[in-house]
């Protein structure tokens, strides 16, 4: 039985997930001010803006922070883990999840930079064509994150400042996410 509830939970898990990278990645685009004219922006706009709109009135965006996508995506995250702890026939305590869900959508968003740092560095290696949409919705995302650090961490022709940036971000998810969700879990728990 152990195995079903673990398929489950890996499909919900997948699911809330793909769901919840729309709504970061419109938090961040708008956040790193990406060029609307990408396709792969509108993509992002035409899906997350049914859902946005309503809540954008009641929450409005806080200089370029979109607090509605933000919202959305810890919900997103809340019900998550709400649907995981049903799964093993656990009710969690309320504080426990509202923290443990926040951790979750902080740990989700240095992931989705660590990733994206190192897909973004990996193609900088090769010859691509610099107007495709996906590189250009990288490159825009990942500049703001790299730009205090561009130039300084140069030996050679490497420029290290993405391998420092993924190292801090990995140190960020073990001193911040990881107590947070320790906390979050016991409290959770009741314990």
């Amino acid at each position: 039985m152990t195995y079903l509830l673990s398929a489950f939970s890996f499909l919900i898990d997948l699911l809330f997930g793909a769901v919840a990278t729309l709504f970061v990645l419109r938090l961040l685009a708008e956040a790193c001010r990406v060029d609307f004219n990408n396709p792969l922006s509108q993509f992002l706009y035409r899906y997350t803006n049914p859902v946005l709109a309503p809540v954008r009135r009641v929450l409005p965006n806080w200089r370029r922070i979109n607090l509605a996508a933000l919202l959305v995506a810890w919900l997103l995250m809340l019900i998550k883990r709400a649907l995981q702890f049903a799964l093993i026939g656990t009710a969690p305590g309320i504080a426990g999840l509202l923290l443990l869900s926040l951790a979750e959508l902080i740990d989700f968003v240095l992931v989705f930079y660590l990733v994206l740092i190192f897909i973004w560095s990996l193609m900088s290696l090769f010859q691509v064509d610099r107007r495709q949409p996906v590189l250009r919705l990288a490159g825009s995302l990942v500049e703001p994150v790299l730009r205090p650090l561009r130039g300084k961490l140069v030996v050679g022709m490497l420029d290290f400042s993405p391998w420092v940036v993924m190292v801090v971000l990995m140190l960020a998810r073990i001193l911040l996410v990881g107590p947070l969700s320790n906390v979050g879990l016991r409290m959770a728990l009741g314990g």
